[in-house]
């Protein structure tokens, strides 16, 4: 059985930071992209970020580079996300997915495996 356990979400204050976690098991990590993506209430899914198998490449939405960095742990089979420098509008739902091909895509559907996600409130 295939398990995403994410984790690491709360709330927080402008300028604050967090690191999201997404412990994966039940599949070969290291063969997969890995990718945040997050929904705010009343908006569609929007990409964040994503890492290759290896971990050597990382990539992020525009605007996003230099306050998030992603990084995994192929010996954990855990991705991380770290967010600093939060804004209001960071606010969302943050799930970590999972992809055999590298791709900014933000549907459930267009990979392999999706997380249950987790919460990031970021109020003044």
């Amino acid at each position: 059985e295939v398990q995403f356990v994410e984790s690491g979400g709360g709330m927080v204050q402008p300028g604050g930071s967090l690191r999201l976690s997404c412990a994966v098991s039940g599949l070969s990590f290291g063969v997969y992209e890995m990718s945040w993506v997050r929904q705010a209430p009343g908006k569609g899914p929007e990409w964040v970020s994503g890492i290759n198998p290896t971990g050597s490449h990382a990539y992020y939405k525009d605007g996003m580079k230099g306050r998030f960095t992603i990084s995994r742990d192929n010996a954990q089979n855990t991705v991380y996300l770290q967010m600093n420098s939060l804004k209001p509008e960071d606010t969302a739902a943050y799930y970590c997915a999972a992809a055999t091909t590298a791709g900014a895509r933000t549907k459930e559907s267009d990979y392999d495996y999706w997380g249950q996600g987790t919460q990031v409130t970021v109020f003044s």
